[in-house]
């Protein structure tokens, strides 16, 4: 009852009721109103969060098209059941992302997808749930391509044996690891990591992780592997750690790109999957 009550109202305006009550009926509506307080602030930004997530989905897949409002506070306070707090919250965290506007008399408008960061993991998984999601994905591939293929052949220049023993012993651990392939994946993402690590481009690596986290995550994107695609990228891998070993930074680009590319052929789907 008391939950229901508070919802929507700030905390202030709560403790004003304290004083048409009772010492002995105010004391005990304030300790439930402190404990209700302390328990809101620790759930705050995971609702602040939720809250975030589920608007920037609407708002990305067009549930919510540019130039249209957002439902007042009072009724997005009820939808998701928080306080105008969160709801406040999270509507400074999606115009930080360029998804929305604060306009007066008009509300909460939804910007044009030109405003939107689309390189914030928020904003990027969105973007892979929409109808043209395949699309987002080709691009990723095509900036993993480039950034990776150069980092690659940085990486070959310059690597230091004591590089070269880490991307050895991750080979060996790879090796290991072709007959379960979800583990496979795991020290896959690590065998790229140490790569673009010895290229020292902190720049491209910032670029590649930021968009691919949310990506990883994609069933569209990861696909279904089986040990047969395993075994294949295994070689493809190879090519590239062979590449760098021999310090050839032009081979080292060309096995980067080819691996990338070919494996986003075998496991790309003709169309998106909910």
């Amino acid at each position: 009852m008391i939950t229901a009550r508070l919802k929507c109202l700030p905390i202030s305006a709560i403790r004003v009721t304290l004083k048409s009550e009772s010492t002995s009926q105010g004391i005990q509506r304030l300790n439930t109103t402190v404990a209700f307080s302390a328990r809101n602030a620790r759930r705050r930004p995971r609702l602040a969060v939720a809250v975030v997530e589920d608007l920037v989905t609407a708002i990305v897949t067009e549930v919510y098209p540019a130039g249209s409002a957002l439902p007042p506070e009072n009724v997005l306070c009820d939808m998701f059941e928080v306080s105008r707090t969160v709801i406040r919250e999270a509507t400074t965290a999606m115009t930080e992302k360029g998804l929305v506007i604060s306009q007066q008399g008009r509300g909460t408008i939804v910007q044009d997808s030109s405003h939107w960061s689309l390189l914030d993991p928020m904003v990027l998984g969105a973007l892979f749930q929409r109808d043209d999601g395949l699309t987002y994905l080709d691009n990723l591939i095509e900036i993993r391509v480039t950034l990776e293929a150069s980092m690659a052949s940085k990486a070959a220049k310059k690597a230091t044996p004591e590089e070269v023993a880490e991307l050895t012993a991750q080979m060996e651990t790879l090796e290991s690891l072709i007959q379960t392939p979800a583990a496979y994946v795991h020290e896959d993402v690590k065998f790229h990591d140490i790569i673009m690590r010895i290229s020292g481009d902190k720049l491209s690596e910032a670029i590649i992780n930021s968009i691919q986290g949310k990506a990883l995550k994609n069933l569209n994107y990861s696909g279904k592997l089986n040990v047969e695609h395993i075994r294949e990228t295994h070689a493809a891998h190879t090519e590239v750690y062979q590449a760098i070993l021999k310090h050839d930074g032009e081979a080292a680009a060309r096995a980067m790109r080819d691996h990338i590319e070919g494996s986003w052929k075998k496991r790309r789907p003709t169309s998106l999957k909910a």
